[in-house]
């Protein structure tokens, strides 16, 4: 975001039932990692317990909080050391994410890739709260899509679409 960038929107997001379940994760792999190696020893399960909770240990501590900052010549997503920019003369739609299968729609929190109706999908998502999808105009990668949490998603969507309708203006 340069400095001459006008804010039009921020938020941070949350959630209480994502951080409860990658810090369950944490403890039910540790536990897992422990019995085996007082079982067994140090062994290739036991290298894999541990490795999931260090895993589970990034994921509670990365995707804890998602930032969204909408500008006027970008939306920005910030997934703790992760970040996506889309530039919004990229952004040809914005809408609530719904209808979706429900183990897609449910399938987890943190960063995805999916294939929805046949377009490529990138996710910023949490186990709770609304989403919005963006359709790009020029893909990213092989990214046509980009779906993201928020709370507040009909004021998000009505901001995006004001933003954008101003730069056409402009």
């Amino acid at each position: 975001m340069k400095s001459s960038d006008k804010l039009i929107y921020y938020e941070k997001v949350t959630s209480k039932r994502t951080e409860t379940l990658f810090l369950a994760l944490v403890v039910i792999f540790s536990l897992f990692c422990i019995w085996r190696v007082i079982a067994v020893s140090m062994d290739i399960l036991a290298v894999v317990f541990f490795g999931l909770s260090v895993l589970f240990i990034f994921y509670s501590v990365n995707f804890r909080t998602l930032i969204i900052r909408l500008t006027d010549e970008s939306l920005r997503l910030t997934f703790g050391i992760f970040t996506w920019t889309v530039p919004l003369d990229n952004i040809e739609t914005c809408q609530l994410d719904d209808n979706l299968p429900a183990l897609m729609e449910y399938g987890g929190a943190g960063i995805h890739f999916m294939l929805i109706r046949k377009r490529y999908r990138a996710s910023f998502n949490f186990l709770e709260h609304s989403r919005v999808v963006i359709g790009l105009k020029r893909k990213v990668g092989p990214v046509r899509d980009i779906s993201f949490t928020t709370c507040q998603p009909i004021e998000l969507i009505q901001r995006i679409q004001g933003a954008i309708s101003a730069r056409k203006v402009a």
